[in-house]
């Protein structure tokens, strides 16, 4: 969907109506080591190059199950997410945790607030070719972009915050149908047409 990126970020600046912002996080994924417990745990540090300090760390947990999880058109899963300083790294080491990749995200980031805090990410993914070379990238994705829509949510409220993002979805059908992690998908056959349409008016089009 490289091609249509630009048309889909005119389309996701109209519709929140601020511009992008810039996209640009060293992601490092550590694992726990055998002296924490039988069961790994995965934790990720976050870096925004944009604004260096605080660190993010987050946990997420393992998706919800059952029935009802199975109704909904979104992934719900539990996270746990803190700022650090940025020597949280040197912690989780002697903690216990092991690096177990990294990744640097580069693109541009979207918020709305339409029935929920929606984010909308457009990124491309690289990998180090040395340890956290962060200027010393090959790209993960190559020719793709990768589209990510989340919003936070509580126990008591996730069903209407799945219904909020599913609407908002709704929106970028003329160029790409999301679906949750897992489920293949892709851009639509009307993509081409909708992004010369977008871009031939210079995104001008009320949205």
């Amino acid at each position: 969907m490289l091609q249509h990126v630009e048309a889909l970020e005119i389309l996701l600046q109209g519709l929140c109506g601020v511009h992008k912002e810039h996209l640009r996080v060293h992601e490092l994924c550590l694992k726990s080591g055998p002296n924490l417990g039988h069961v790994v745990s995965e934790v990720r540090l976050l870096c925004d190059l944009e604004h260096p300090e605080p660190w993010t760390v987050k946990h997420v947990g393992g998706a919800l199950r059952g029935s009802g999880a199975e109704q909904l058109s979104v992934m719900v899963r539990n996270m746990v997410e803190s700022k650090a300083s940025k020597n949280v790294l040197r912690l989780f080491n002697v903690l216990g945790y092991k690096l177990d990749h990294e990744l640097l995200r580069v693109g541009s980031a979207f918020h709305f607030k339409r029935g929920a805090r929606i984010t909308v990410t457009v990124s491309s993914i690289n990998k180090m070719l040395k340890l956290h070379a962060i200027d010393d990238t090959v790209p993960v994705t190559l020719g793709i972009q990768v589209v990510e829509v989340t919003a936070p949510a509580t126990s008591e409220n996730y069903s209407e915050v799945a219904a909020a993002m599913s609407s908002f979805c709704e929106y970028l059908a003329p160029l790409l149908h999301l679906s949750k992690p897992g489920v293949s998908t892709g851009v639509v056959p009307t993509a081409a047409a909708a992004a010369a349409s977008l871009m031939s008016d210079g995104g001008g089009t009320t949205l």
